[in-house]
C-alpha cells in the first residue's frame, strides 16, 4: 500500500497509531469479525423461533418482534453510531458497541419472561448499531481508493452476507444440539475474543471536528420505524382501517416528518440533508431500502416454511441453508471483479434481476415441495443475485462523500438495508398472514409465504427501474490506485 486514505493523516490519527500498526490482514480479521456477528445476529434466530415460542409462552406478535426489536434498534440508532465513530474514534466505539452487544446477548440467552428476551433483542441491536458503521470506516479508512478498498468492501461485504446467510444453519445446529439459549449465548466467548482482538491490533482514528451527537435525531427516527412496523404489524389482527392499525401508523409518520424537521435545524444533524444532492448517496439509498425490503425476508419465510410445511427439524432447516451461504458469499467476491468488466451500476442491476427471479420461482412453491425441486434452485438464484448487488451499491454510496463523512454514509447505506428489512418483514408478514387466513395446514401456509415471495419479487422490481433511472454510471475515487 503505498500511500494513505485521505483520512488517515496525522491530524487524525492518534499517537499510538502512528507508532505502530497491525498488518492489514488483522485489522480485516477483527473488523470483518464484528460485522459478522451483527449481521449473524439478524438472521440467527429464525430457525429457533420455534423453539423459543414453546420455550417462553410467545404469542405470534411477540415472536415477531423478536427479529423486529434487533432489526429496527439496529436500523434507527446506526446513523447514530457511525456519525459517533467520526467524532469520539473508531476504535473506541467499536470497543464499545462490541460490549454492550456481547453483555445483551448474555442477558438474552439467560431471559426467563418474553420481555426480557425482546427487551435483550432491543439493546442487542442498539450495540449493533454502534459497531456496524465503525467497522466498515475503519476499512474504508485504512484502505486507499481503488482496487484495494474495492477489494476491502467486497470482503466486509461478503462476511456480512455469509453472517445473514449461515444464521440458519448456526441457528439450527444449536437449538437442536443444546438449546435455543446458545443461539444467543454462544455471542458471549465470541464477543469476547473479538474484543481482546480490537484493543490489541486496532489503532485509533477519528474526525475530531468537535464532539457533538444529535440524539434526539436517532430516538425520532427510532421511535417513528418502531411505530410503523407496529402499525403495520396490527393490520395482522385488526385490518388496515382499524384505529389499532391507523394511530400507530399515523403517529410513526409524524415523528418521521419531526425528525426530518429537527435534521434541518439542527446545528449538528445525525443526517446532514445537504448529503442527499449527492446522487451516488440518495440513489443508492433508495435502491438499498427497496432491495433489503425484498432481500431481507426471505431467510424468514424459508426457514417458517421447512419448519412448518415441509416438517424439517431445526438442525435440517439450517443444513439446507448451506448452498444458499456459499452462493451469497460468492456473488459478494467475485462482484469487484465484475465490476471492472460491467460497471457498479451494471452489476449491481443484474444482481437484483437474479434475485428477483429466484423469488418468483420460489413464490410458486406448494405443500407437496421437495427440497432438490422447490428450495434449492430459486435459493441459489437469490442468494447469488443478493451477493452480486451489494458490493457495487455500498461502493457507489461511498463513492462521492467527503472523507469526513465516511462514518455517516457508511452508517447511512446500512442504515437503508436494515430500514427496509424491518419495514419488508412487516409488510411481507401481513401479506402471508392475509393469505392464510384461519388456516393452519401446510397448504395454506405455503400459499401465504409464496405470496410474501411474489410480493417480494414486485419491490425488487421498484428497486430495479430506480437502479436503472437513478443511480450513476461513473464512480469517483476508484479509478486510481
Amino acid at each position: 500500500m503505498s500511500r494513505m486514505p485521505p483520512i488517515a493523516t496525522p491530524t487524525t490519527l492518534s499517537e499510538d497509531s502512528r507508532r505502530k500498526r497491525a498488518p492489514a490482514w488483522l485489522v480485516m480479521l477483527v473488523v470483518c469479525a464484528g460485522q459478522f456477528l451483527v449481521v449473524l445476529d439478524v438472521s440467527v434466530v429464525n430457525v429457533a423461533l420455534p423453539a423459543v415460542r414453546s420455550g417462553l409462552g410467545l404469542s405470534e406478535l411477540g415472536l415477531q418482534w423478536i427479529v423486529n426489536a434487533y432489526v429496527i434498534t439496529f436500523a434507527g440508532f446506526m446513523l447514530l453510531g457511525g456519525r459517533a465513530a467520526d467524532l469520539f474514534g473508531r476504535k473506541r466505539i467499536f470497543v464499545l458497541g462490541l460490549a454492550l452487544f456481547t453483555v445483551a446477548s448474555l442477558g438474552g440467552g439467560l431471559a426467563q419472561e418474553p420481555w426480557q428476551l425482546i427487551a435483550a433483542r432491543t439493546i442487542q441491536g442498539v450495540g449493533a448499531a454502534v459497531l456496524s458503521p465503525a467497522t466498515l470506516t475503519i476499512l474504508t479508512t485504512s484502505f486507499p481508493a481503488g482496487p484495494a478498498r474495492t477489494r476491502a468492501i467486497a470482503t466486509w461485504t461478503a462476511v456480512g452476507a455469509g453472517g445473514g446467510a449461515v444464521g440458519g444453519l448456526v441457528g439450527g445446529v444449536l437449538t437442536q444440539c443444546l438449546s435455543w439459549r446458545w443461539v444467543l449465548l454462544i455471542n458471549v466467548p465470541v464477543g469476547a475474543l473479538v474484543l481482546a482482538g480490537a484493543v490489541l491490533w486496532l489503532t485509533e482514528s477519528r474526525q475530531g471536528a468537535g464532539r457533538r451527537l444529535d440524539v434526539p435525531g436517532a430516538l425520532l427516527v427510532t421511535g417513528g420505524l418502531g411505530l410503523v412496523a407496529y402499525g403495520i404489524v396490527q393490520t395482522e389482527t385488526h385490518g388496515w382501517t382499524s384505529a389499532s392499525a391507523l394511530l400507530p401508523l399515523g403517529a410513526g409518520l409524524v415523528v418521521v416528518a419531526a425528525f426530518i424537521a429537527v435534521e434541518a435545524r439542527a446545528k449538528a444533524p445525525l443526517m446532514p440533508l445537504g448529503l442527499f444532492r449527492l446522487r451516488s448517496v440518495s440513489s443508492a439509498n433508495a435502491a438499498m431500502v427497496l432491495a433489503g425490503a425484498a432481500m431481507f425476508s426471505m431467510w424468514y419465510f424459508l426457514s417458517l416454511y421447512m419448519q412448518n410445511v415441509l416438517s424439517y427439524s431445526p438442525l435440517q432447516a439450517g443444513l439446507s441453508f448451506i448452498p444458499h451461504s456459499l452462493t451469497i458469499v460468492l456473488g459478494s467476491k467475485i462482484a469487484p471483479r465484475l465490476m471492472k468488466r460491467l460497471g457498479a451500476k451494471t452489476l449491481a442491476v443484474a444482481g437484483a434481476v437474479i434475485s428477483a427471479c429466484g423469488m418468483v420461482w420460489q413464490g410458486a412453491m406448494g405443500a407437496d415441495g421437495t427440497y432438490l425441486g422447490t428450495l434449492l434452485g430459486p435459493g441459489i438464484l437469490m442468494a447469488l443475485g443478493a451477493g452480486l448487488t451489494a458490493t457495487p451499491v455500498a461502493s457507489i454510496a461511498t463513492s462521492g462523500a467527503d472523507p469526513a463523512d465516511q462514518g455517516l454514509v457508511s452508517g447511512l447505506i446500512n442504515t437503508s438495508r436494515q430500514m427496509g428489512g424491518a419495514l419488508g418483514l412487516s409488510v411481507l408478514s401481513t401479506v402471508a398472514t392475509s393469505r392464510i387466513g384461519n388456516g393452519h395446514g401446510p397448504a395454506a401456509l405455503a400459499g401465504g409465504y409464496g405470496l410474501a415471495f411474489q410480493v417480494g419479487s414486485a419491490v425488487l422490481l421498484g428497486s430495479i427501474l430506480l437502479m436503472v433511472i437513478a443511480l450513476p454510471r461513473r464512480q469517483t475515487g476508484t479509478t486510481n490506485d
